[in-house]
C-alpha cells in the first residue's frame, strides 16, 4: 500500500534530493546527458533548492511503499483553480507496481479536497515513456515550450492536463 509523506524537515528534504539525484540520473542520463542532469539536479533538486521552492509553496510528498522510499512527487497550488504537478518519479525498482496510480488518486484527491479542476504538468518532449503515461491517465497536450535554464541548457517541454471534476 502506498503512503505519501510530506517532506516537512530537513532530513525529509535532504531524502526528497537523494532521491531526486538517484532517480533522474537513472531516468535522463540516456537522452539529457550527465552533465545536464547534473546542472538540474544541483540547480532544481538540491537540498538548498527543494527549501526555496516549500518557502515558495511547493509541497513534496515522500512516496513510501512497505516502508522504503520508492519516489516523489512535487505540487504546487496555483492562483489559478488547478495543481501544477512539478516532479513525479519512482525509483526503478519499484516501477511496474502501480505507486504512479496511487500517486495520481491521490493529488486527484487533493484537488477535489481543495477545489481545484486540473492537474497540469510539463513533460520533455523525448520522454515518450512518460508522455505515454500521462495520454494513459488521461492529459492531453495543450501547448508546448523550448526554456533557457541556463549553463547551456534547455528543456524542451509539451503541457499537458487533466481536468478531474
Amino acid at each position: 500500500m502506498a503512503e505519501f509523506v510530506l517532506a516537512e524537515n530537513e532530513k525529509d528534504i535532504e531524502e526528497v534530493a537523494a532521491l531526486a539525484k538517484e532517480i533522474w540520473h537513472e531516468h535522463y542520463d540516456v537522452f539529457l546527458g550527465v552533465e545536464q542532469v547534473d546542472y538540474m539536479t544541483d540547480k532544481l533538486q538540491s537540498k538548498e533548492a527543494l527549501k526555496e521552492q516549500i518557502k515558495d509553496g511547493y509541497e513534496y510528498y515522500i512516496i513510501k511503499d512497505e516502508g522504503k522510499s520508492a519516489g516523489y512527487i512535487g505540487i504546487h497550488q496555483e492562483d489559478t483553480p488547478r495543481l501544477f504537478l512539478s516532479k513525479l518519479y519512482i525509483r526503478k525498482e519499484f516501477r511496474g507496481k502501480g505507486l504512479s496510480s496511487r500517486a495520481f488518486e491521490f493529488m486527484e484527491k487533493l484537488c477535489r479536497e481543495r477545489g481545484l479542476k486540473s492537474i497540469w504538468l510539463t513533460v520533455n518532449k523525448y520522454n515518450s515513456g512518460s508522455i505515454a503515461v500521462y495520454e494513459h491517465r488521461g492529459f492531453k497536450t495543450f501547448d508546448s515550450q523550448v526554456t533557457d535554464i541556463g549553463g547551456g541548457y534547455v528543456m524542451d517541454d509539451y503541457f499537458m492536463e487533466l481536468n478531474v471534476e
